[in-house]
């Protein structure tokens, strides 16, 4: 993997721990997440003037993308109402790497170099450690998070290849991140209420704004490096968030973390070297 594509995975990966700390640290996580939904939907519209539309075959893609994306944020918002951002978190990030190397490997023929495939294994063992070490969280809230895990799995597949056929990875990014908000606040409506609704977006546009440019940069981030490398290999790496996620709670939000923590962030570490070694 070129050393300017490891560099921009490793940003997005630093923007994604981001918003999952702002939709945990939250009042009302379901709404959090569809806020930051709506805020990557606004950044988004604000820079589709500069791009090209995807080309025509890339629209199944991408109506697919907003449909398991929809999914997405429902369950990031029911896995950090559930469980903590130490538990959840890695076990939504960790599963998911290792579902796509092995779909990728069975659908389209994408193989590896050997060290590749154990950075990725390290670095997943690096992220479920973590999990494991945290023992505060419920059955409920394991279970949300590997379904996650497979709901990720899926959209990097998806989206992966959408990039690829849309011609430009930055314009498909816009689109996938434009329509989201329509179906998640559309059920927050029908299921919550108008003015309930209406009320969190006053109180919380601010958070949604900022969430949602780093979840925008971060995914297109990705995807720009999947037209680069490898899918599998850029899901990964991915999941060095992991490691900025545990220094976002130390030194931001000073929360107390167990040598264990330590431990699994050096693995993951590791893994992306391994990973850049091969």
């Amino acid at each position: 993997m070129p050393f300017d594509v490891v560099l921009l995975v490793l940003l997005g990966a630093c923007l994604h721990a981001t918003w999952n700390a702002l939709v945990k640290s939250g009042s009302d996580k379901q709404l959090d997440s569809t806020m930051v939904a709506l805020g990557a939907s606004v950044v988004s519209i604000c820079a589709l003037p500069f791009v090209p539309l995807p080309h025509i075959a890339a629209w199944p893609y991408i109506l697919a993308s907003v449909c398991i994306h929809f999914a997405y944020y429902q369950l990031v918002g029911a896995a950090y109402k559930h469980g903590d951002i130490g538990l959840v978190y890695p076990l939504m990030r960790g599963a998911a790497p290792l579902l796509v190397t092995f779909s990728t490997w069975l659908l389209l023929g994408e193989t590896l170099k050997p060290t590749m495939y154990l950075g990725i294994f390290t670095i997943s063992a690096g992220v479920l450690a973590l999990a494991f070490e945290a023992r505060g969280g419920s059955g409920q809230a394991i279970a949300v998070a590997l379904i996650n895990a497979v709901v990720i799995s899926l959209y990097t597949f998806v989206d992966g290849r959408g990039a690829h056929i849309a011609g430009d990875p930055i314009a498909y990014t816009l689109w996938i991140c434009i329509l989201p908000p329509i179906p998640l606040f559309a059920y927050a409506f029908a299921t919550r209420g108008t003015r309930p609704v209406l009320a969190h977006v006053g109180k919380s546009w601010k958070r949604g704004l900022f969430g949602g440019a780093g979840s925008v940069a971060s995914y297109g981030l990705a995807l720009y490096a999947m037209t680069k490398a490898p899918i599998a290999a850029v899901a990964a790496l991915r999941e060095t968030s992991i490691f900025f996620a545990l220094l976002i709670s130390v030194f931001i939000l000073k929360e107390k973390a167990s040598p264990w923590r330590y431990v699994a962030g050096g693995i993951i570490a590791a893994g992306a070297l391994v990973m850049k070694l091969g």
